[in-house]
């Protein structure tokens, strides 16, 4: 089944913006463009991109997309507590009905299946029989409150997310915050209090941490400085809102080779430069959780909105796990 769907690219300067609408192949799509040279070019490298297409729907909330590059998509469906698989031949099957309320993945360059379980613990999965060994569950003695999703560095060593979505109350942590799981198991707590910190992300050199909150529209980033630590973070960019509102914030990320960070916001899939300059939104038909990519190029977008999967072509492939 295959649908196809309004994408629609914003590119934001002082300049005056002038709306060009492209039809292509009987599909249409809208594209901003603005004298900016330099935002521009941007825009031109990413854009235009493929027809939104569906991969399957029927689901309850799917999160975590997570490719492996045997070919397979792993994704979550949280209030099933279930992870799915969908195979190169396009057929979907479950990896377990027991996942915890598993939300983030990410298979590592190792092939490990690595997970946030929302229940309160960072496991590693069983490729064979899905059964998982868990890394860290607690923080000074304390369990954590719900770990959302993570990120792994070139040391092996994991960043998360452990926001209030699913916790008990009061929160166990006391704070939301991001945390650092060492190769050695050591947990650190790696960030002062983030109200909903939720996706994350490493750019491609591996010097700055993104930080997805998911009540503020300003997004954040972090140098990355020896043994996991960070700097005090900064605002990277700032999210375009749905009208008349003026502080939703995103829920996840992902970054291409090239260092450009794709975020899924209530309108869609934005797309920032390095530098935080938004240069493209991608609309879905329902609102995206979460975004990889995939593919044996890694030109394929693949995205989680509601109760459904969609991919999109894409002509800048994204990073690849560590």
């Amino acid at each position: 089944m295959k649908r196809t769907v309004l994408l629609r690219l914003v590119v934001r300067t002082a300049a005056v913006t002038v709306l060009v609408a492209l039809l292509a192949g009987g599909h249409g799509f809208a594209k901003e463009t603005t004298s900016s040279n330099q935002t521009s070019a941007s825009a031109d490298a990413i854009f235009p991109v493929g027809d939104v297409e569906l991969v399957k729907d029927g689901f309850q909330f799917t999160e975590g997309p997570a490719w492996d590059e045997s070919g397979i998509l792993y994704f979550s469906d949280i209030p099933n507590t279930a992870i799915h698989r969908v195979h190169a031949d396009g057929t979907v099957d479950v990896f377990t009905l027991e996942s915890k309320h598993t939300n983030g993945i990410v298979v590592a360059a190792d092939g490990r299946i690595l997970a946030c379980q929302m229940d309160g613990q960072v496991v590693v999965y069983d490729k064979n029989d899905a059964s998982a060994t868990v890394l860290a569950n607690a923080y000074e003695g304390k369990r954590f409150n719900a770990p959302n999703d993570l990120v792994i560095d070139k040391q092996g060593g994991i960043y998360f997310t452990d926001p209030l979505y699913r916790a008990p109350t009061p929160l166990p942590q006391g704070i939301q915050a991001v945390y650092y799981i060492a190769n050695n198991g050591d947990v650190t707590r790696v960030t002062a209090g983030i109200d909903a910190p939720n996706g994350i992300g490493l750019s491609p050199d591996g010097k700055k941490l993104y930080v997805c909150p998911s009540k503020q529209a300003e997004m954040l980033v972090y140098d990355v400085l020896s043994d996991g630590k960070l700097s005090d973070g900064k605002m990277f960019c700032r999210l375009t809102q749905p009208q008349g509102k003026r502080d939703t914030g995103a829920d996840g990320i992902t970054l291409d080779v090239q260092g450009n960070v794709y975020i899924t916001t209530h309108l869609g899939v934005e797309i920032f430069s390095p530098a935080g300059k938004s240069v493209g939104l991608v609309r879905f038909p329902h609102q995206p959780a979460n975004v990889t990519f995939g593919g044996a190029d890694r030109k394929t977008m693949y995205v989680t909105a509601r109760g459904a999967v969609y991919r999109v072509k894409m002509p800048i492939a994204g990073l690849a796990s560590n």
